[in-house]
């Protein structure tokens, strides 16, 4: 008896310390990296937009486990001649979540594609943009999809973006966040113990075969993900993709839009044949641009080839 009483006492302290961890590196973490745009309510939702230059609206969406930080340079790059608006997708950086049911640390739903570019295209409706060319990276690629089908866009630009269903299952994590007990406490352990070391080394194997570029964790904002409430959303809303993805496939014939698609050919993250080459083949026009070599992050390594497809893109539409 008095054993499973220390046990029990033990738990109970082992708990404690990871969950006050936790927060200590969610305040952490977010003093690090502050909002740097500005947050608009929309529909009570709260929802972080950063926005730079003049010109035809562009809006940028990131992927998994990211935030608009990402997108700095390619802003820098762009905002000459277009206005650009990157947001970030609810639940992770500083957008809340779309329905606050999704917040449950024990429910497995989360927000799918077309719930998050209902909210993003409603946040650019408030800062003006109504027509916006829209690039989506990764899941933002879905995002970016669904909001072409659905929403009102000039142009779609898809970049590394997952289109398809995928065969297999995801890694490890994701895994073991798949369940309502793994979903509550996973995301905490993570938070508390993930080191500087851990998370480079999962950035690197995103950017393979290219170098990370030198600063990128800093300037990509990367450790906002280690907070218990933005890794569980980002968790489930990767986890719940697929299902989504499978209801959205059969409609994209029916988009009749300038569509351009950028892709590496050594992507291993979302690769180019199941993703990029189908999409390209079932909407009619669409442009698809294989970058030799290139791994997941063209939009940081190959910013000129994602440059010029927002041009082409643009100049399809009748905006330059």
């Amino acid at each position: 008896m008095r054993l499973a009483v220390s046990l029990l006492i033990l738990l109970a302290l082992l708990v404690a310390v990871v969950w006050w961890r936790a927060g200590a590196r969610t305040r952490s973490v977010e003093a690090m990296y502050p909002p740097i745009g500005r947050i608009l309510d929309v529909d009570g939702v709260p929802v972080h937009a950063l926005v730079r230059g003049d010109g035809p609206d562009l809006v940028l969406i990131h992927g998994a486990s990211g935030n608009l930080r990402e997108f700095l340079p390619l802003i820098a790059r762009l905002q000459d001649r277009y206005r650009v608006i990157a947001f970030d997708r609810p639940g992770l950086g500083y957008t809340g979540r779309t329905d606050p049911a999704y917040a449950d640390p024990f429910t497995l739903a989360a927000e799918s594609p077309a719930e998050q570019a209902r909210l993003l295209a409603a946040a650019a409706r408030a800062l003006g943009a109504e027509r916006p060319l829209v690039l989506g990276h990764s899941y933002g690629g879905a995002v970016a999809l669904a909001w072409a089908l659905d929403e009102e866009a000039a142009g779609l630009i898809d970049v590394s973006g997952v289109a398809m269903p995928w065969p297999g299952g995801l890694g490890t994590l994701y895994r073991a966040t798949d369940s309502r007990l793994g979903g509550a406490v996973v995301p905490a352990l993570v938070a508390a113990a993930a080191t500087r070391g851990q998370v480079a080394a999962a950035i690197e194997s995103v950017f393979a075969p290219q170098p990370e570029p030198e600063g990128y964790v800093d300037e990509a904002g990367a450790a906002l993900i280690l907070s218990p409430g933005r890794f569980r959303a980002n968790a489930r809303q990767v986890n719940a993709l697929r299902p989504h993805v499978v209801e959205m496939e059969p409609r994209y014939p029916s988009l009749h839009l300038p569509v351009e698609i950028v892709h590496g050919d050594a992507d291993t993250i979302v690769p180019i044949g199941i993703h990029s080459i189908p999409l390209s083949q079932a909407i009619q026009g669409a442009d698809l641009t294989v970058l030799d070599g290139m791994g997941h992050m063209p939009h940081r390594a190959a910013m000129d080839a994602v440059a010029a497809a927002v041009d082409r893109a643009a100049a399809r539409a009748g905006l330059r």
